[in-house]
Parts: structure tokens; sequence; C-alpha cells
């Protein structure tokens, strides 16, 4: 009952700033996981969440789900076929750039095994821009920018997760099968496309229609099926969602404009219940006394050199102009994926966990303060441009 009263208070409180937040650096992301960490074991120890509880993972789960799904519905399938250049130039070749130069980072500076370096890398690589809301969501930036950042990340995060299985039996000494693996992600994205194509084709029959307050819900029961399906089917839940909200999206589009605002508030909402949870799991521990000074050189040099720098060879050569790649490069905050899998790390057999989960937290708690605080500046910047583009012309 105490965590709930937290989130209580500070969501009221992020509400009462909200505007002042669209202005300036504040973040919501931020306050919800600072306020965690201080009411946490972190600090005061008022809630007291263990890592090993079933809720907390599937908090986040949900959260990273419904993140996904409403991202999905941004971009139509022949959207995504059709501008397949920028996202794959991120995936092919961004991803394992990330991956490889986040584990030489891991291995030298914090001085933890290949095994371990790499693993963390894994955990590390997907980016997950959804505390960029003023990125995404803005017309200000270009919409081939946005179009990238939106597509790559709802697709790293499933494309990341048998890496992540692999390498942890490996550090765990488990065994694992890389057909069941790729079953998964196979299995996943089927389902995310044959589950919403038929609800729709239900819909548009002569024997069945939705009344108009209901319509919004029809979306979401469309991804609750999904959900559940793939969860009890043993599917990829996450590259299903995000092939639901963009088959949604591409048979129905007043579909995704009825349940854009409600889903939009839902994903809000557990995003922000999950970033109080994450901050309460970081210890205090281990974030004043346990972690060393290579630790933090890692996790800062993770944050401005690893993604940045594989990003930017990534997308040389691109349509894209120096800003855009400036920006693609730079944003790309360690979000939900990488909290999940930190955790299934956690609960792992992987030797000194505990350790590698505080620098994993390091990492993201670092991107989320830092990402979160300049998108409105960055979006300011290329409206800024814009108008001066605009005026030198006319």
């Amino acid at each position: 009952m105490i965590a709930l009263l937290v989130f209580a208070v500070v969501l009221f409180i992020a509400i009462l700033i909200s505007e002042l937040a669209d202005r300036s650096v504040l973040s919501a992301a931020a306050l919800f996981l600072v306020a965690g960490f201080v009411v946490g074991g972190g600090m005061l120890n008022w809630v007291n969440i263990q890592p090993q509880n079933p809720v907390v993972q599937q908090l986040a789960e949900l959260a990273l789900f419904s993140v996904l799904f409403t991202d999905g519905m941004r971009a139509s399938a022949r959207d995504v076929i059709s501008a397949w250049k920028l996202p794959g130039r991120a995936l092919l070749f961004g991803l394992p750039l990330t991956l490889f130069a986040t584990a030489l980072l891991a291995h030298y500076f914090a001085h933890v095994s290949w095994i371990a370096a790499f693993l963390i890398g894994a955990i590390l690589s997907p980016t997950d821009p959804v505390f960029a809301a003023a990125i995404v969501g803005r017309e200000e930036i270009p919409r081939r920018l946005r179009f990238l950042l939106n597509v790559e990340s709802g697709i790293n995060d499933g494309l990341a997760l048998p890496i992540v299985l692999a390498l942890l039996s490996v550090a765990s000494h488990e065994g694992i099968s890389f057909l069941h693996l790729g079953g998964e992600l196979i299995w996943g994205i089927l389902l995310g496309i044959a589950i919403p194509w038929a609800a729709c084709r239900l819909d548009s029959s002569r024997f069945f229609g939705i009344a108009k307050p209901y319509q919004p819900l029809f979306a979401f029961a469309i991804g609750l099926l999904v959900l559940a399906v793939a969860r009890l089917t043993n599917g990829n839940i996450y590259l299903a969602a995000f092939a639901a909200g963009i088959t949604v999206f591409t048979m129905r589009p007043d579909l995704r404009d009825e349940f854009h605002h409600f889903g939009e508030l839902i994903a809000e909402l557990l995003k922000l219940a999950a970033l109080l949870v994450f901050g309460a799991l970081i210890s205090r521990e281990f974030f004043f006394t346990g972690l060393g000074t290579g630790d933090y050189i890692f996790a800062l040099l993770a944050l401005v050199f690893a993604r940045p720098v594989a990003l930017w060879i990534a997308l040389w050569g691109s349509p894209l102009d120096w800003r855009e790649r400036l920006t693609a490069a730079w944003f790309g905050p360690k979000g939900f994926a990488s909290v999940i899998y930190g955790l299934l790390l956690l609960n792992s057999a992987t030797p000194n966990s505990p350790h590698l989960f505080h620098l994993i937290a390091i990492v993201i708690g670092g991107s989320i303060l830092a990402h979160s605080s300049t998108d409105v500046v960055i979006a300011r910047w290329f409206a800024d441009h814009d108008a001066k583009m605009k005026a030198e012309s006319s």
C-alpha cells in the first residue's frame, strides 16, 4: 500500500509540473526513477521490493508490451517496407557494433570476464526511445528520423532477447536450443500479424459492429489477445506487440485514431510505474561503495561513446544530414527491454550477477536522466533551424 501511495503522490506531482516539463529539461521519467531510488533500497527503504518478486518482471513486461504496441501503430506495413533502409542500417550494423563496443568497455574498464562483458553488451544494446517523447512525437523533428528511431526501437528489443538468453545460458552453464529461440521470434511475429488481421476481418463482416464508445477498446482487446496467446504459446511478446501495432494501423487506420489517446495514457502509466519499481531496486551499498572507479568510467563511456559512435558509423553515407545523424546516434535510452533483461540476469545463476546488474542499472539510470532531459532541447534545435532556413529563403 505504501508503494501505491508513493506512486500516487509522484504521479500527482508529475501532472502538476507537466506543462513546465514540456518547456524545459524536466522529465516525468527522471522524476519517477529518482523517486523510486529515494523511497526504495537506495535511501529511505520505505518500499521494500525484491527483484525475485514476479510482479516486478510482469509489470516491466506489460509496460514494454504496451509501449511497443502503441509505437507500432505509428507506421503501417507499407511505410516499413518502403523506408526500410535507415532502420535496417541501425539494426544490422548499429546494434552489433553497439554490443561489441559496450562489451569491450565492460571488459577493460569494469574488469569483468568476456562472457559477462558480452552479456552486458547484449542487455544494453537495444534502444528504447520511449522517454524521448519530444523526438518521436513532435512534428519539428524530421519524419524520417522519427521513423528510424521508432522502427529500430520496436524491433531490436526482440532481436536482442535470444542473444541475451544464449549468453545467460553460457554464463550460468545451462543448456540452450537456438532453434527454439528462433522459433519464438518467428512465432511472435506471426501471432502479431494473424490475430489483428483476424480481428479486423471480423469487425468488417456484416454480422458484427462496434458501438462508438467501445471503439477505443477494440484495439486494446486485440493487444490483450496478442499478449495472452504469445505468452501461452511461448512466442516473443515484444516482436508480437510491435507487429500487432503495425498490422492494426495497416488494416484499420481509424482504429489507431480511436485508440491513440487511450493507449498512450495506458502505456505512460505502466512506464512510470515500472520506472518507480526499477529505481527502488537499486541498492545504496552498490551505488555508493560496491562499484569502483572503473565501473563508473564504463557507465559513462557506454552512455556517451558506445551507441553514438556505433550508430554514427552505421548511418555514414545515409541521406540523413549531420544534425539527424547526431540526434539518432545520441538518442536510444536503455529502457524497459534492458530493465527486463537485467532482471533476468539478476535472477539467473550467473556468477557475480548483483554486481553486473548494478553496472547495467547505472547505465540505464544515467541514460534516462540524460536523454529524457535533452529531448525538448533538441526538438527546439530542429524547430529553430527550420525557422531560420525559412526566413533566409524568404
